[in-house]
């Protein structure tokens, strides 16, 4: 593989630098075999896993069910070229490089590293309605699903709005993460901190980062209730 305006001879081995803050690829010639480096957002590097380009972009074009032709048009290049990138018969530029991140729908770091687990997940679980963890409060009744999964990445959970108005609440809600919200019945008006109240019917939802102040009130006669999913990374 070479840069752009860079000559590249067979045996030649360069360093991947992967800087997934601002998607860019940095190479450079190396002696040792082809390594790949993380440059994290805080300016530190991690080792990754060395990935055979050929290999990862043919997988990438077979995971989507398209042919040589499709994945070729999708990222702008020739049938021919994309060939020879698959058979490892060519290094392409990093202008190369982009096109093909694109027409797959990934960034130029993705190219070079390895998924994180070699095998699909099977974990699933399922929540009957009304079968729920309840967690009651003065303002929310809570039923948290899925708790039949440990280890969990989002919380999910249905509420039902009891509060009707900012001062029921003892001050904002923070906490960490991220946070999706669903109408599911009745109204409701979303207050935020840094944002002028929105007033939600079923079926409106909202994502916002939980770290900001936010409290969730009801405006229909009946309590109106909701889905919420926050993140627990």
């Amino acid at each position: 593989m070479r840069p752009p305006g860079q000559e590249g001879g067979p045996g030649r081995d360069l360093d991947i630098r992967a800087d997934l803050s601002q998607n860019r690829v940095i190479m450079s010639d190396l002696s040792n075999p082809m390594i790949s480096r993380i440059v994290r957002s805080d300016g530190e590097e991690a080792l990754a896993t060395p990935v055979d380009l050929a290999e990862r972009v043919r997988n990438l074009r077979k995971e989507r069910g398209w042919t040589l032709e499709q994945a070729a048009q999708a990222a702008g290049l020739a049938r021919s070229t994309l060939s020879k990138i698959e058979n490892g018969q060519m290094s392409p530029t990093y202008d190369g490089l982009k096109k093909l991140a694109e027409g797959l729908g990934i960034s130029v770091p993705q190219l070079f590293t390895p998924p994180r687990s070699a095998s699909p997940g099977g974990r699933m679980t399922t929540t009957r309605a009304g079968e729920g963890e309840a967690h009651v409060t003065t303002t929310y009744e809570h039923e948290l699903l899925s708790g039949g999964l440990t280890r969990k990445s989002m919380l999910p959970y249905r509420a039902r709005i009891r509060a009707r108005a900012f001062e029921d609440f003892d001050g904002w809600v923070r906490h960490d993460g991220e946070e999706f919200l669903y109408v599911l019945t009745g109204q409701i008006r979303l207050l935020t901190e840094f944002y002028a109240p929105i007033d939600m019917k079923r079926g409106d939802s909202a994502y916002y980062d939980a770290s900001m102040g936010h409290n969730v009130i009801s405006l229909s006669p009946e309590d109106a209730t909701i889905l919420w999913v926050t993140s627990l990374d």
